[in-house]
């Protein structure tokens, strides 16, 4: 019987590619400008290919802002702190991408099962981008990199969850896009389950999953299924 979810958030209830494009070209901007060295610079530090997209190995896919600003710390003139605050305040005003049928399979899952929300963005930006898209009400904790609690890989952030909830790891699914989200699940005692709507491919994520979805409109049907 599944008690709880524990969502990722960018990749798995927002599309990636399309959200975090957009991010990416917005900090290119802010931090170079006209000056095509330097942006040339920022965007391999970023793993971003501009008119393509990211690296599989980018350190935007999984990363903390923090991890994001020491990358860029090499490649410009400004601090890791400085640049973790423009990565951080970029991400809240960046326009979130849905990916198919959130609003409606969140409300059908939250009938059922305590929701929470587990990223490796910042919980500001996290609590942002759900309420602007309706969805907040039905998470009952939500927590970033910046939480307290540690960052994927890690399970600290997802332990936390089940200890604030009262519900039990090996009761609650673990949902999320990448590696680093279903290592953090399986560190947990969590079910794993990958969804495709980040930038990995099933075959990248399919050691770690217990199961690997098209998206999470998928979500219901699977736990029916396996209850």
């Amino acid at each position: 019987m599944t008690e709880a979810i524990v969502f990722d958030k960018d990749g798995t209830l927002f599309d990636f590619r399309a959200t975090w494009t957009a991010w990416a070209e917005t900090m290119l901007e802010e931090l170079a400008a006209g000056d095509a060295e330097l942006r040339s610079a920022a965007a391999e530090a970023m793993g971003f290919v501009p008119g393509v997209g990211f690296l599989p190995s980018s350190v935007v896919i999984a990363g903390t802002s923090g991890e994001v600003g020491a990358a860029l710390a090499g490649a410009t003139n400004r601090t890791a702190r400085e640049l973790e605050a423009l990565a951080n305040r970029v991400a809240e005003a960046t326009p979130q991408v849905e990916v198919p049928g959130l609003v409606e399979t969140l409300a059908l899952l939250a009938e059922r099962h305590l929701l929470g929300l587990v990223t490796n963005d910042g919980e500001a930006a996290a609590r942002t981008h759900l309420s602007g898209v309706g969805i907040a009400q039905h998470f009952t904790f939500v927590a970033g990199y910046d939480s307290g609690y540690g960052a994927k890989p890690a399970p600290g952030p997802l332990l936390a969850f089940s200890k604030a909830t009262g519900t039990r790891p090996e009761r609650t699914l673990m949902v999320g896009d990448s590696r680093h989200d279903l290592a953090a699940g399986r560190a947990a005692g969590m079910t794993t389950v990958a969804v495709l709507t980040g930038v990995a491919v099933a075959e990248d994520l399919a050691d770690l999953a217990d199961a690997v979805l098209p998206d999470i409109s998928h979500l219901p049907g699977w736990i029916a299924a396996r209850t």
